[in-house]
């Protein structure tokens, strides 16, 4: 202990080294911007860090060219970060930790700058970058963050389990129904590594789930299908715990009649007026109903999204 505070000691003993401490207390930087901070050769920079990574005060990593520098905060020990307090307090206030700090304000805002500058002339081609880089999509992962980890999930009508797929790493437990064999065994292959997807074979309309188990259920693109769309509503109102909440992906009244025949669909889309009565029937409160903005190149008709909450035991619908 006492050899590993005299360490401690030692590196923290050269003021330039404190400097480099300082400037990497808040933010990662390359060797080239902390030459700026500190006005210091790259020879003289490199040789601080080196010793500074030594014992344990920094943690880097390699980008392309270019070495990352952060201070280790709290992977630091106790006794550590105890010393760095009292040194650092003594040396905020030198002229010199000021004028690094008003470097540092300098290279972080050119680092602003630059960034700006390249969505400035990227503007028009940020959508086809941005497939590129991270796939279609990916914004709708954002919500995900709204999902409690302690819920479970029923995915009605799962289909070939995309939904499921996309709830599992984000819930405790997803329940993934359908009718047919063939579309399960394809969720099954899709969700293999997700040990929290439950998969059941069921119609809508008669669920394997027990009463008021579930915090969420979704039916994306299935109410269509069915001829008789309020029992499979009257079933996820069953299986919703007081408090839950029912969401319904559907398409809007549309006059494709042929789909009855292509696609097997009984019902053209669904108004907010038949919805409302669905979830009225089903002891689920007046649910919301938000038509969704149309995909680009999508060729189907208009879509929307609606919830309906479960009253708490002691509310009316």
């Amino acid at each position: 202990m006492i050899a590993a505070v005299h360490d401690h000691l030692a590196a923290l003993a050269d003021q330039t080294r404190c400097r480099v401490l300082l400037a990497l207390e808040g933010q990662e930087l390359a060797v080239n911007e902390l030459k700026t901070v500190l006005q210091l050769p790259q020879s003289t920079v490199s040789r601080h860090l080196r010793v500074l990574g030594d014992e344990g005060w920094l943690s880097s990593r390699t980008h392309g060219p270019s070495n990352w520098y952060r201070m280790a905060g709290r992977d630091l020990a106790p006794s550590a970060r105890r010393l760095w307090q009292a040194v650092r307090e003594e040396l905020a206030a030198s002229p010199a930790a000021r004028r690094d700090a008003e470097r540092l304000k300098s290279v972080l805002a050119d680092r602003h700058t630059k960034s700006q500058e390249f969505f400035a002339t990227s503007a028009g081609q940020w959508d086809r970058l941005r497939l590129e880089l991270f796939g279609s999509g990916v914004e709708w992962f954002a919500f995900t963050g709204l999902l409690d980890p302690s819920w479970t999930v029923a995915d009605l009508g799962t289909g070939t389990g995309h939904l499921a797929a996309t709830l599992a790493p984000h819930v405790a437990r997803v329940i993934a129904i359908d009718e047919s064999g063939a579309m399960l065994e394809a969720t099954a292959r899709r969700v293999d590594p997700a040990a929290n997807v439950d998969l059941r074979r069921a119609v809508l309309e008669s669920l394997p789930i027990g009463d008021a188990t579930v915090d969420v259920a979704f039916i994306a693109l299935v109410l269509h299908h069915l001829a008789e769309p309020h029992r499979a509503i009257d079933e996820a109102g069953r299986i919703l715990k007081p408090g839950g909440r029912l969401v319904i992906v559907d398409m809007m009244p549309h006059e494709r009649a042929e789909y009855r025949e292509t696609m097997g669909h009984q019902w053209l889309g669904f108004d907010r007026t038949s919805l409302a009565d669905f979830c009225r029937r089903a002891r689920l409160r007046e649910p919301s109903y938000r038509p969704i903005a149309p995909v680009p190149n999508a060729s189907g008709p208009l879509l929307f999204v609606a919830a309906a909450t479960k009253p708490l035991s002691q509310e009316r619908s």
